[in-house]
């Protein structure tokens, strides 16, 4: 099966290596649940954020957010008032980085029942 690119075929090194990076880290399981709830919820702090991601600890939020932001995915605000609050939000590419994956989630919401069904046949087979 060949998969239809949309893309010419001298293609920019740099553009494949970014795409290979921002897939790796955008796959990323915390990167992509963070930016799930960033954008649903707009700008949230630090301490809001790790309520709404389940299970992430505050050394991996942390690492991802600094990721994101690195990347330009996010800002971080800094307050000047004691104690420091300090807030995150999206920009405009970690909106568009969400448009782009949100296929993801549409293709997971078509596809759940016969995905269930490929895994339980599968688990119902015996291994050699």
């Amino acid at each position: 099966m060949t998969i239809a690119h949309d893309y010419p075929q001298d293609l920019d090194p740099r553009v494949e290596a970014l795409v290979t990076e921002v897939i790796g880290r955008v796959a990323d399981k915390w990167t992509m649940i963070t930016l799930e709830v960033l954008t649903e919820h707009g700008e949230l702090r630090f301490s809001r954020i790790a309520q709404l991601v389940e299970g992430v600890s505050q050394k991996m939020l942390t690492q991802t957010l600094r990721q994101m932001e690195r990347d330009g995915l996010v800002i971080r605000t800094v307050h000047p008032v004691i104690p420091p609050k300090v807030e995150y939000r999206l920009t405009d590419l970690g909106f568009t980085l969400a448009e782009a994956f949100c296929g993801v989630w549409s293709w997971a919401a078509h596809n759940l029942e016969r995905i269930t069904a490929a895994r339980a046949a599968f688990d119902g087979r015996s291994v050699d």
